[in-house]
């Protein structure tokens, strides 16, 4: 699905992770550990490993199982992330891991409680788009209209596997297809269909230049809150909205859940119709209808230029997003790549 852009497009060229440098991320926790309890957290450094990965050779290298081991978020393979784990050590003491290439440890601390998937609130990215070539005056004002206005919170690419491979077969399971045969799969290809429904939504919303903006009827979420109110029982959304003290929301379809009324109702039906057999599958599978933020504000977004071999441009960022926001959706509004446009 090609999503329309929120402020016109891509004004250059550039190269993405041409090396794992070229991407880093830091996650951002909000939970201090305590320095006592049964469970070991690592921050760790990973360099080309996916964080499943290393989940897994913890369990071996501790010899715990693998449930004994938690994380909060998944982080990209091809990059330098830095992320939180814990181990369950109950009575033991900590191991003597001899890390393999690609994995550092930062700190090791104990906590009384096991690290859960959604534990941090955000992400810090420093991305370098590399052999960039433009108009680096129009990529400077792209890039001040996004801080000042943020930009449409689609799912990245990633989320729906290698050609889209989990969505095709997501839907194809829920409308009477082959069921998956591992239970991890289940999750993934229910995640990877409801972030399409969800993406085809706020789609419409910014054809329509309303993915920032209050429609009659709107689910209205608070910045940095979970919590969802009508904007309807608020005489001030629309300027709280355009305050970006709340934000519009769309929903990630399944078992209805808080629904919206009037115009945005209407809007959202006129889209989802045509999925109605892959949402009964859904609802069948007991999964409960969410709402997710339309809008994604790209926070303490900074940049600068560097210089490349032969005078070549290099376009360093560096911002924070929340969990559960995707980078690329932000790279794919500033630069096309080799890969895009293929």
């Amino acid at each position: 699905m090609n999503l329309p852009f929120a402020h016109g497009g891509p004004v250059a060229q550039a190269q993405l992770k041409a090396c794992p440098q070229d991407f880093q991320v830091v996650e951002c926790m909000h939970v201090t550990p305590e320095g006592e309890g049964e469970h070991l957290w690592l921050e760790i450094e990973k360099t080309s490993w996916n964080t499943e990965d290393v989940a897994m050779w913890l369990a071996k290298s501790a010899r715990v199982h693998r449930l004994s081991v938690g994380y909060s978020g998944l982080k990209d393979k091809h990059a330098v992330t830095r992320q939180w784990f814990s181990l369950h050590l109950p009575g033991k003491a900590d191991p003597n891991f001899d890390w393999p290439e690609g994995v550092r440890l930062v700190q090791a601390v104990r906590h009384r409680r096991k690290l859960n998937r959604g534990t941090h609130r955000a992400n810090r990215f420093v991305i370098r788009a590399t052999e960039f070539q433009g108009d680096t005056v129009a990529l400077e004002s792209r890039l001040a209209a996004v801080a000042a206005q943020g930009i449409p919170n689609y799912f990245g690419e990633q989320r729906f596997g290698r050609g889209a491979g989990n969505l095709v077969r997501g839907r194809e399971w829920l409308t009477g297809g082959e069921a998956p045969r591992k239970k991890a799969l289940r999750s993934i290809w229910l995640s990877a269909v409801r972030s399409d429904l969800f993406n085809q939504v706020l789609a419409e919303r910014v054809r329509r230049g309303v993915w920032n903006r209050v429609l009659e009827g709107d689910i209205l979420q608070p910045e940095g809150s979970r919590g969802l109110f009508s904007a309807d029982d608020d005489a001030e959304s629309a300027a709280r909205v355009i305050r970006a003290e709340v934000h519009p929301t769309a929903p990630m379809p399944g078992v209805a859940g808080m629904a919206s009324s009037g115009p945005c109702w209407q809007l959202e039906q006129q889209i989802l119709a045509p999925s109605q057999a892959v949402i009964d599958g859904l609802c069948r599978e007991g999964v409960d209808e969410i709402r997710r933020a339309t809008r994604l504000p790209v926070q303490d977004l900074q940049w600068s230029w560097l210089q490349e071999r032969e005078g070549e441009h290099c376009l360093e960022l560096a911002f924070k997003l929340p969990a559960g926001a995707f980078a690329t959706t932000l790279m794919a509004e500033l630069v096309t790549t080799p890969e895009s446009s293929a």
